[in-house]
This record gives structure tokens, C-alpha cells and sequence, in this order.
């Protein structure tokens, strides 16, 4: 994909409000991206650069980011961030212009005249996606990453420009509602976030994990901060103590580096909190240092006296110099314990693995004028996205994005295949996920597998250098369905369903129909639910499928989840149930509620018996909402406040001597606050467990006030959520949907 240039015209025109002129400052931004861009290539051509500013600039017009700040300083942002990753000209102004097709009223064809073709492909690949209607949140999510994995595929700059604006868009998040922040933190760290990973940018990444984190669990971020500051005097001794001892022995053997210590980043010590389970004092390895020399030889000269000077901590030095990550990341990592006893890493590579770890691929995707865009091994560099795009045909969304969690963002083992090849597979992989690695056909004819010679069980976890070997024959039955348990990665998993969805359909729909009614009857629907050829009709549309027998199918070999089906089916009747009441029922439900209202005037969307004006609170035990069956308690100076019927602290006190102070109340036939409640939530401990619960109540469009969890005995976790409803049907959709998650055994109300 050439540069085109040349195919670009001097001006364009423009509708919409366009400034007179340029303001101060955001003049003085582009010229700091303009000297960013000639000090990654002095030889750069800024002209288009420039060009395209000024068109942004008055494309934008009058726009205003929520700050009160011209619009063109994010787009001059994103460039900034583009910039300094080093990428190409073409980049560079595609950034400038990556709201211009969506936000203003110039189109494509308009673009395509001004800056040809490939800046025009790369705004449209970077533009948000059309108003589609999807049946969910999570598959609208699902569906918009795949396209933009496509357009990755296409041209990986998509996704650097893509980046590029989301980093921006984070350090900036301040000035959006609490509820966007939290939107936007999960979706960073979800999809964002690993994206960077994969692309070795972990740098950005970084800073995308520390600015999500913040929205996400901002009381645990504020006291890590806290504690943090309050070590810090101490950790700066530490790491300049540990400089000078470093630096004194490397000068003494001539060996020229660079050594430089740093604290851990704030979500690495946030998940290191969480994962084990560890208080702030318990954390000792918060201090990494890293060593950058000239060449490869060094590295590993300056191992030998790092594990001289210090006591190497066993099985903690990994060599990604010899066999380096699939991001292309390389270094030597080794964790020492020093004479204080305090245990820290150190991350020895040379100036060109640095400027990779730091970069990722945009350290190797500079475009010069003339090249052709797609380098000399750049295709095996890429051909994980397409791998991960052709394994996830079958997905639903939360399968989808379980497996691109693991596909992007876990550690990797590599393993050797008898020939010698290396094959790279997510931590805690099993000889099935090494047979799919390598082919299909080799997965659904294996029959056993040897490591190291030994023949060992499919639920054999593969560690790094072992030799693996499937073993095969061509009258093999196939995969097991137990194999989608012992399979880690997504591609085994996926390549598994597709062997079950092609090979065993009518088993499929047996089974898949014996999975969906037994979910209806845990959820308290009627097994014929589906009987009602209308339902039916509106279920196969709300799930994109052709027959109900393709939704038992695909329940059958995995690709879609039984409560997901259910849900839909729960929600529909619903919605039937309240459309098919009649005028007269509802004239009547009004009558009966009128003539047992008590006198009075609504406070806070109750009525009061007797009372006009009086201060009303909800109580904090049970956190009444509308539809719940209340009454109300006279407190000595404080109102009334208002509890649920089923309330213990109601029922308990009808015998004692506070039973006169309860009055009747109700709501009023009309409410439009929205009332806080809280839900307790109890499952099996699993990691992945809160983002999950944060994915569904997204999903849900939940106002969530507070959301926190904690381990407890016997492998169970809690999590307690407060959140906004506007009633009991709201709430109790909310419920419905937490309760189909992985490992939630029960979700309570406060007070139930």
C-alpha cells in the first residue's frame, strides 16, 4: 500500500461552521507535533500534515470537547500520541482527520479527493462504526471488534491510530459522567488494553491498565497512591542504592550500559493485591530495575554478574532473548533477592529490544515515501489476527471475549514440536490445545499425546521447553466434549465446536433442547415457552438464527450459551405479558388505586398517610423501590422512613414497643426518581469474576453507584453492588442477568 500523495488536492470544500481563524494554542499544539514528527524522520514531508490540521481545524469548526476546548485538540492529540510511536506521514494525518467522517458533514468522497485513498482508508478503519441494532450490549461490542480486527488485518495502522485516540480519550476521561467513565475503563481494559499486549506496545499499555483502573476501583487506587507515597522516600533509597551497586560492577568489567530502577505501574500492583490476596505492607517486589546494553552478548555477560552480586530467587529467570514472546518482545528477566532481603526484578536487553518493548510494532511499521506497505516478513507478524478472526466465527459475545482475554492477554508457554518448530500457547495449555495449534485434522484424530516421551493424560499442563507430540489415527471418534473443559485456548475450543456443528448436528439439537428447557426450569418459565409460534418467531429474529432448531444446535456444540437463549425468551414474555393488558384493566387497576391511596400529597414518590408535607427517607436495611410492598416507620426527628413489608426489621418489631409508629404508605401512581438499592451477589471464586458482573450490569445500562467484592472461605466470593433503579421490574431484570454468570450461585436484596 503505496503513499498517495500525489493524488491529493491543495484545498477542499468545507460545510458547516468553520472558525475565522485558528486559536493561539491550538496552533502552538500542532507545532509540537510538527517538531515530533521531523525528530522520528528528519526527512519527513509535513506539508499534508499540515495540510490536513487546517482541514480539521475548520471541519470542526466551532465543536467543543466537554473541557470547553476546541475539538481539532483532540484530533492534534491523537496525532501527538501517533507521532511519537514513530509512525508515517499518512498516519499522522489520518489521526488529524479520524473524527472528520463521523462528526462533521464531509464525506468520504470528498476525503478521497483531498488525501487519496489510503489516508481515506485509514480514517474510515479508525471511525466509529454505523448505528446498528443488536440484540445486545455485548454482541454490538463483539460485533465492532471484529471489524476493526478486520481492518487490522487489512493494515495495521488502523488499530496504532485506533490506540492513539483511546489513550487520549483515557487521559481525558475526567470530564465525563461517572457512568461513561466506567463504560469506557471496562471496554479499554477488555479490548484495548490486550490489544496493546499483543502488539508489544507495553508502554501504552500500561498507561491504558493505570488510567482504567482509577474509574474502575478508584477507593483501592486512591489508598495504593496513599501507601505508595508514604513508602516512597524509602523506595527511592532502595532503587538508587541498588543504581550505584549495579553501575560500580559493570564499570569495573567495561561493560557500557544504562541502569535505571522503577516502581511497579498501579495496576500491576492493584491485580498482585487481588489476585493473592495481599495487603499493601505484604508486597515486597514493588521495585523492578532494567539494564540496557549495546549487544546481545552483554545481556547475557550482564546476567552472569546480576546473579553474582545478588541471590537468584530459583524458577524466576525467563530468557525471551532466544525464544522471544509472539509480540516480539525480547529480554532476560530474572527476580534476585538483595542483602536487604527485599526481592526485585531485572529486565536486561539491548537499545533495539528496548525501543520494541516500549513501541511494540509500531517500532517496525515506519512507511517511507515510494515502499510498499507490507514488509518482508511482516505477514506471520499478522497472521494472529486472522488466526483469532476465523476462530471466533461461531462465538457469542461472552465467549468471544473470554477467549480473546486468554488469545491476547495471558502468558504464553512454548513448547517444541518433534521436528524442532516452536509453538507458543497460553499459560496452563494441554496437549489439545497443542494438536489444534498445529492443525485441525491433527486435533480431531488425535488419540493420545507424549511430552518428553512419556505418555501423559489429555489434562497434562505443558511447560515451557517441553517436546510434545500428538499422537493420531485415522479411525479416531473425534473430540470429546470434555475436551472443551480441558482445552485453554480459544482457537481449540472453537476449532472443537466446529467438529461438533458439523459432524453431529442431530445429537446437537438433543442436546441443546435438553440444556434449554432444563434452563427454563431453573429460571421458572414453562418448558413449552416456545410453543407460541409469535415467541418463536421473535426469539429466532432477536438471536440471528434461522430455526429454533439451529439456537438447540448451537447450545448442543457450545457456540451459543443456554442462558443467554433463555434470557431473550424471558425478557420477551415479558414484554408480552405487559403489552397484552387491556384499556379495562388498566382503567380499573387506576380505580383500585385511587380509592386506596391514602389522602395526601406525593413526597419522593410515596404517599403518606395523613400527611401533606413531612421528610421521607428509604431506609438502608431493605432499599424499597417501586413495586416493593412498603410501610413506613415515624422516627424521632427524621421523618418517616420507608421499609419493605418482608423487612426484618419491621416483622421483628410489630411485637415490641415501637409497633404503634408504623404507618400505612404507598407509592404514587406515577414516579420518575430513580432509588438506590443493593444487591449482594455470591459465587464461586474465579478470576475474571468482577469484570464480569461490571460487563453484565454495563450491558443492562445499570446506574451502579458502588460495586465491591472480596474473597471468603471455602473458595466463595461476595460482591455488593449499589446501584439506581426506577423499579422492581428493572431490578428484577438485574437480578436475572447477574445470576447467569459463571459461578453466581444466588443474588440477594439487602434486607431479604
Amino acid at each position: 500500500m503505496g503513499n498517495d500523495k500525489n493524488d491529493r488536492a491543495e484545498q477542499g470544500n468545507l460545510s458547516g461552521t468553520e472558525p475565522t481563524e485558528i486559536p493561539a494554542a491550538c496552533q502552538a499544539q500542532y507545532e509540537t507535533l510538527e517538531k515530533t514528527v521531523l525528530e522520528h524522520n528528519p526527512t519527513a514531508d509535513v506539508t499534508g500534515i499540515r495540510r490536513a490540521f487546517r482541514y480539521a481545524a475548520r471541519a470542526h469548526g466551532t465543536q467543543r470537547r466537554r473541557d470547553g476546548s476546541p475539538y481539532v485538540t483532540h484530533c492534534t492529540a491523537a496525532a501527538q500520541i501517533a507521532a511519537e510511536m514513530g509512525l508515517d506521514e499518512d498516519s499522522i494525518m489520518a489521526a488529524l482527520l479520524h473524527d472528520v467522517l463521523e462528526d462533521t458533514s464531509v464525506t468520504d468522497e470528498e476525503m478521497r479527493r483531498q488525501f487519496g485513498p489510503t489516508v481515506t482508508y485509514l480514517v474510515e478503519g479508525v471511525t466509529k462504526l454505523t448505528s446498528v441494532q443488536y440484540s445486545s450490549r455485548e454482541d454490538k461490542q463483539m460485533e465492532n471488534l471484529r471489524k476493526m480486527l478486520l481492518a487490522m488485518a487489512k493494515d495495521i495502522r488502523v488499530i496504532l491510530i485506533k490506540i492513539a485516540d483511546r489513550l487520549h480519550n483515557m487521559r481525558t476521561m475526567d470530564y465525563q459522567s461517572p457512568e461513561k467513565q466506567l463504560i469506557k475503563s471496562q471496554e479499554t481494559m477488555q479490548i484495548y488494553a490486550p490489544i496493546a499486549h499483543r502488539l508489544g506496545m507495553q508502554r501504552i499499555k500500561w498507561e491504558l491498565e493505570d488510567l482504567s483502573i482509577q474509574y474502575i476501583a478508584p477507593e483501592a487506587c486512591h489508598q495504593i497512591s496513599e501507601a505508595l507515597n508514604e513508602r516512597m522516600d524509602e523506595l527511592e533509597k532502595f532503587m538508587q542504592s541498588i543504581e550505584a551497586r549495579i553501575n560500580a560492577r559493570l564499570a569495573e568489567w567495561h561493560i557500557k550500559a544504562m541502569v535505571y530502577g522503577r516502581i511497579k505501574h498501579l495496576y500491576s500492583i492493584y491485580r498482585k493485591m487481588y489476585t493473592q490476596h495481599l495487603s499493601m505492607s505484604e508486597i515486597f517486589d514493588l521495585c523492578a530495575f532494567r539494564v540496557i546494553v549495546d549487544t546481545v552478548a552483554d545481556c547475557y555477560n550482564v546476567l552472569g554478574h546480576i546473579h553474582d552480586m545478588f541471590k537468584p530467587v530459583p524458577g524466576r529467570f525467563k530468557d525471551y532473548i532466544s525464544t522471544p514472546k509472539p509480540n516480539m518482545y525480547q529480554s532476560l528477566h530474572t527476580t534476585v533477592i538483595g542483602t536487604e532481603g527485599i526481592p526485585f526484578e531485572v529486565q536486561i536487553r539491548t537499545w533495539e529490544m528496548h525501543h520494541t518493548a516500549e513501541y511494540g510494532i509500531a517500532a517496525h511499521w515506519k512507511y517511507k515515501t515510494g515502499e510498499s506497505g507490507v514488509k518482508a516478513g511482516d505477514e506471520e507478524k499478522f497472521a494472529w489476527i486472522r488466526r483469532l478472526l476465523e476462530s471466533q466465527q461461531d462465538s457469542d459475545a461472552q465467549d468471544f471475549f473470554h477467549d480473546l482475554k486468554i488469545d491476547m492477554f495471558a502468558d504464553e508457554v512454548f513448547v517444541f514440536s518433534p521436528k524442532g518448530d516452536v509453538i507458543n500457547l497460553p499459560a496452563g495449555a494441554t496437549p489439545i490445545d497443542f494438536a489444534y495449534g498445529i492443525h485441525s485434522a491433527v486435533g480431531n484424530s488425535m488419540i493420545g499425546a507424549k511430552v518428553n516421551g512419556r505418555i501423559v493424560p489429555f489434562d497434562h499442563e505443558l511447560q515451557n521447553g517441553d517436546i510434545v507430540e500428538a499422537l493420531t489415527s485415522k479411525s479416531a471418534p473425534g473430540p470429546s466434549r470434555d475436551w472443551m473443559l480441558l482445552a485453554k485456548s480459544g482457537a481449540a475450543r472453537t476449532k472443537i465446536k466446529q467438529w461438533f456443528k458439523k459432524e453431529r448436528r442431530e445429537e446437537n439439537i438433543q442436546r441443546g433442547r435438553e440444556m434449554f428447557e432444563a434452563e427454563l426450569r431453573r429460571a421458572g418459565l414453562p418448558a413449552n415457552a416456545l410453543s407460541d409460534e409469535k415467541l418463536a418467531a421473535l426469539i429466532i429474529k432477536k438471536l440471528a438464527i434461522t430455526s429454533l432448531d439451529d439456537m438447540y444446535a448451537a447450545i448442543g456444540y457450545g457456540g451459543m450459551s443456554a442462558t443467554r437463549s433463555v434470557n431473550r425468551v424471558r425478557d420477551e414474555l415479558q414484554k408480552a405479558k405487559t403489552a397484552q393488558r387491556t384499556v379495562v384493566d388498566r382503567i380499573n387497576e387506576q380505580i383500585e388505586r385511587r380509592s386506596q391511596a391514602p389522602a395526601g400529597k406525593p413526597i419522593r414518590g410515596v404517599l403518606v398517610e395523613g400527611l401533606d408535607n413531612c421528610l421521607v427517607k428509604f431506609s438502608r436495611c431493605c432499599t424499597p423501590v417501586p413495586g416493593d410492598e412498603i410501610v413506613g416507620f415515624i422516627t424521632r426527628g427524621q421523618g418517616v422512613s420507608i421499609h419493605r413489608k418482608n423487612c426484618p426489621n419491621y416483622t421483628t418489631s410489630l411485637a415490641g414497643s415501637n409497633a404503634g409508629r408504623w404507618i400505612p404508605v404507598c407509592w404514587a401512581q406515577e414516579t420518575t426518581d430513580r432509588y438506590a438499592t443493593t444487591l449482594r451477589i455470591l459465587a464461586k471464586e474465579r478470576a475474571g469474576l468482577v469484570m464480569d458482573i461490571a460487563t453484565v450490569l454495563n450491558a443492562v445500562n445499570a446506574n451502579v453507584r458502588s460495586l465491591n467484592a472480596r474473597d471468603t472461605e471455602g473458595g466463595a466470593a461476595v460482591a455488593v453492588v449499589t446501584l439506581e433503579v426506577s423499579g422492581l421490574p428493572e431490578l428484577q431484570l438485574i437480578i436475572n442477568r447477574l445470576t447467569g454468570i459463571k459461578g453466581v450461585t444466588e443474588v440477594t436484596r439487602a434486607g431479604a
